[in-house]
């Protein structure tokens, strides 16, 4: 079992920068893939990004690619979402999701993750 708990949310600006924090427990952190999802207001839940479990290798989804970047601390059981250039369309609940290595490569699916935290809100002024 594994419990994800988001962090770092919050009300921001245009143009702002924001990390967001995912700590997990119950389990081997050094084990999992961990990936960022969000849901924006009247949209379904889309894919951020996710690293693998040694840290050595990340994949993003289009809407983030180039302004965001995924990292982890194995040692802090933590994995991180850094997010620069901030707009409003990237206002969403994002959440953190475990994959248990069953595989090779990373997923984009929501089917593949086993575990999932509550989300954190994050809101982009204009």
């Amino acid at each position: 079992q594994v419990v994800l708990v988001e962090s770092g949310g919050g009300l921001v600006q245009f143009g702002d920068s924001l990390r967001l924090s995912c700590e997990a427990s119950g389990s081997s952190f050094s084990s999992l893939s961990m990936g960022w999802f969000r849901q924006r207001p009247g949209k379904t839940r889309e894919f951020v990004g996710v690293i693998n479990w040694s840290g050595d290798d990340t994949w993003y989804g289009d809407s983030v690619k180039g302004r965001s970047t995924i990292s982890r601390d194995n040692a802090q059981n933590t994995v991180y979402l850094q997010m620069n250039n901030l707009k409003p369309d990237d206002t969403a609940v994002y959440y953190c999701a475990a994959d248990i290595n069953h595989g090779p490569g990373l997923t984009d699916q929501e089917f593949e993750y086993d575990y999932w935290g509550q989300g954190t809100q994050v809101t982009v002024s204009s």
